[in-house]
């Protein structure tokens, strides 16, 4: 397939219309790290033509559709899940009712609101969108999205979602209002997805949180290999 490309200062992207396929994934650009096409629409179709091929939409509100595929990969595997002593005995006392997928939007919408720096930790605007939140909740009505969700005094305060295909999971973001409250929500989001025989959950990016749960990073290659594999599980 032929595309039209922007021009970019470390490469060109692809410029995807609404009936467009994917570009290979061999053009991903370096810099920025993933970045292999710019526009098209966020339909369910779409996201979910894109996340069995490791692609992810990300881009701020100003901007056009962004798709990326980043290399190295953040990943967890379920069953290498580490906990925390601290955050055992916050488990063990139970502090939150958590909830399984019971206010999706609510979730998408406290991460949208939730205070982000960029990587000069400069306050940097949300990439959650009122379209995005409308997409996802479309995803979350076929059965494709689901939220985990921490509750106290009958009020949402922390939680996190993503989508699920076959075995595999896509991570997408998390929030807290109380301390521990996204951690909580993770880890029995971590626990549900053992239930259910998913074998790796996609985190994307890097950060000391994954990283304290034992997340890794591997190469794109590789994360592609475990992909197919277990979304046609």
């Amino acid at each position: 397939m032929s595309y039209a490309y922007y021009q970019l200062p470390s490469g060109r992207v692809a410029s995807l219309e609404d009936d467009c396929e994917f570009p290979p994934l061999s053009m991903a650009l370096k810099d920025p790290n993933g970045l292999i096409a710019i526009g098209g629409d966020l339909s369910a179709t779409r996201l979910l033509e894109a996340y069995q091929q490791g692609i992810f939409p990300w881009f701020n509100e100003d901007e056009p559709v962004m798709w990326w595929s980043p290399s190295p990969r953040m990943v967890l595997f379920p069953d290498e899940l580490k906990i925390s002593n601290s955050l055992r005995k916050t488990l063990k006392k139970q502090p939150f009712e958590v909830r399984f997928n019971t206010n999706f939007s609510a979730v998408m919408t406290a991460c949208s609101n939730t205070p982000r720096l960029d990587k000069n930790n400069n306050p940097a605007g949300t990439w959650i969108s009122h379209e995005m939140i409308a997409a996802y909740s479309e995803l979350n009505r076929l059965g494709y999205a689901i939220s985990m969700e921490s509750w106290l005094d009958n009020q949402l305060v922390g939680g996190c979602y993503g989508v699920k295909i076959g075995h595999m999971f896509y991570g997408e973001s998390m929030f807290h209002h109380l301390t521990d409250a996204s951690k909580v929500a993770f880890v029995h989001l971590v626990r549900y997805l053992q239930t259910q025989n998913v074998g790796l959950i996609d985190c994307q990016m890097k950060t000391p949180l994954l990283a304290s749960f034992d997340g890794r990073e591997i190469e794109r290659d590789l994360f592609i290999q475990h992909l197919k594999f277990l979304v046609s599980a």
